[in-house]
């Protein structure tokens, strides 16, 4: 058989939602088959159910991917259920004789699908998993000792030398159709956009790899030389804004990496604003390769001393941070931002998290379950190890001791209250001099300003000063906790 009658081939979709540079998709055109797109809602994709931020994006991005594989002939099959359950049933639906998709490396999907293909191949049904979400595979980049590194710096040198220059895969200009369509579920049906209330109406995203590309180059020719300093500035666009473009697949990290070495080769952007963006690739790699060899990182510290440190159970104190309501104006803003765009700021998310942990002693885990439900880029493996990092309990962390203040951050990266006036309009008239630390204008200040301390605007939950020592007096107790079993 050739052509539409011949046994088709299944392209299993996952966070892989795209076109080009799809190794999957790519060889399954090249078979000559019949191919047939499918992407399986599972709840437990990663392990747990997808946050309803990530929901929002997902359902608009596999309408855009709908879309571009009508383009060249084809369809996205919809199906919803336990994955391999689905592709099993799938399988025997169209006589299918091969299964193709790009791997996930999250513990439990990885699991699945080593359980899937084994499935598959004893019914001899062909099962081909591909390298399409990561530059290296976990295990491909390992230190001196043939283990897995545990300090970012020598892993992305080793992770540059090891990938070079990659050969990245052209979007097939056309995909052979079966002569007959499966049924496929409504993605209407499937309730991901939010109602009653939609609280997504500032989300101000356009999910789709087609927006992933324009986004990518739009910001190499605007804002990629500046980047290395305004990136860490949230009152300007200085962020490439790329992380859910990215975890959603719709853009691959090797094409950002040529994209990047080609802008500098062509002169739009220093080597060094070039090798920064590069790096930022490499940490979330980095991340990717920690989960993978350490897969209780979402549960549990990577540094075992500090299952023992105390924290607080303050459901007050978390409420008021979730709600931008701490009273410290770059802390709100920041977490006010999430509620309202699905996004934060990532030198902003670094003061909330610090913040949380070590100003209110509330348990990290807290702070990522927030991030994982609100954020439309939130990703197991950078989730956990990110807020890991800040609380001095991951791989390669900042030490506990690095205590950010909020009022300082502020001062520094939104000097002239830019970004905490968007976001907090309440502020919105109060001078450059207070607008970080609103407590401590005099009276008429605030009056002029229309501020009430208290009322519109909440004082400050805790003052951090005495909050930094409360902190410190914590992780000593880790110190002496493990002095005491030395001796």
């Amino acid at each position: 058989m050739s052509g539409s009658d011949a046994a088709p081939v299944l392209v299993w979709f996952r966070r892989d939602l795209r076109l080009a540079d799809s190794p999957a998709l790519a060889e399954a055109a090249e078979t000559g088959a019949p191919v047939i797109p499918v992407y399986v809602l599972d709840e437990r994709l990663e392990g747990r159910p997808i946050g309803g931020a990530a929901r929002w994006w997902l359902e608009k991005s596999l309408r855009a991917l709908a879309a571009s594989l009508e383009a060249i002939g084809s369809r996205l099959l919809l199906r919803r259920g336990e994955a391999g359950e689905q592709i099993g049933r799938l399988v025997a639906e169209t006589g299918a004789s091969a299964v193709f998709w790009n791997r996930l490396y999250e513990p439990e999907a990885a699991a699945r699908d080593r359980a899937l293909a084994e499935r598959l191949r004893a019914s001899g049904v062909r099962a081909e998993a591909f390298k399409g979400s990561l530059l290296a595979e976990p295990g491909a980049v390992l230190n001196g000792s043939g283990g897995p590194y545990r300090v970012y710096t020598p892993f992305a040198r080793a992770l540059r030398a090891h990938v070079g220059w990659p050969k990245l895969r052209r979007a097939p200009e056309r995909l052979t159709a079966p002569s007959s369509w499966p049924a496929s579920e409504d993605l209407n049906a499937w309730g991901l956009h939010p109602t009653r209330p939609d609280w997504s109406t500032g989300f101000d995203w356009t999910p789709g790899e087609e927006a992933a590309n324009a986004r990518l180059h739009g910001f190499l020719d605007e804002a990629l030389d500046a980047y290395p300093t305004a990136r860490d500035r949230p009152d300007v666009d200085g962020t490439t804004r790329l992380s859910p473009h990215l975890h959603w697949g719709e853009i691959g990290p090797a094409q950002v990496l040529c994209a990047a070495r080609g802008a500098a080769e062509q002169g739009l952007a220093s080597e060094r604003a070039a090798e920064k963006l590069i790096g930022e690739i490499a940490w979330r790699e980095f991340n990717a390769h920690t989960l993978h060899h350490l897969p209780h990182m979402p549960d549990r510290p990577l540094r075992p001393a500090f299952e023992r440190f105390p924290f607080r159970d303050d459901p007050d104190g978390l409420e008021a941070w979730r709600r931008g309501r701490t009273g410290y104006p770059i802390v709100d803003a920041g977490l006010r931002q999430l509620w309202a765009t699905g996004w934060m700021h990532n030198r902003v998310r670094m003061i909330v998290a610090s913040f949380l942990v070590k100003d209110l002693l509330i348990d990290w885990r807290q702070g990522e379950a927030w991030f994982w439900d609100t954020l439309v880029d939130a990703d197991a493996a950078n989730n956990a190890a990110n807020w890991q990092w800040i609380a001095g309990s991951g791989q390669d962390a900042a030490p506990f001791f690095r205590i950010f203040n909020p009022v300082t951050q502020g001062e520094k990266f939104d000097s002239e209250g830019v970004y905490v006036r968007r976001w907090i309009p309440e502020l919105k008239s109060l001078p450059d001099a207070y607008v970080h630390k609103p407590w401590t204008a005099p009276a008429p200040v605030l009056t002029r300003a229309g501020v009430r301390i208290g009322g519109d605007y909440p004082g400050p939950v805790v003052d951090h000063g005495r909050a930094r020592a409360r902190a410190l007096e914590a992780f000593a107790t880790l110190k002496e906790q493990d002095s005491t079993k030395r001796a």
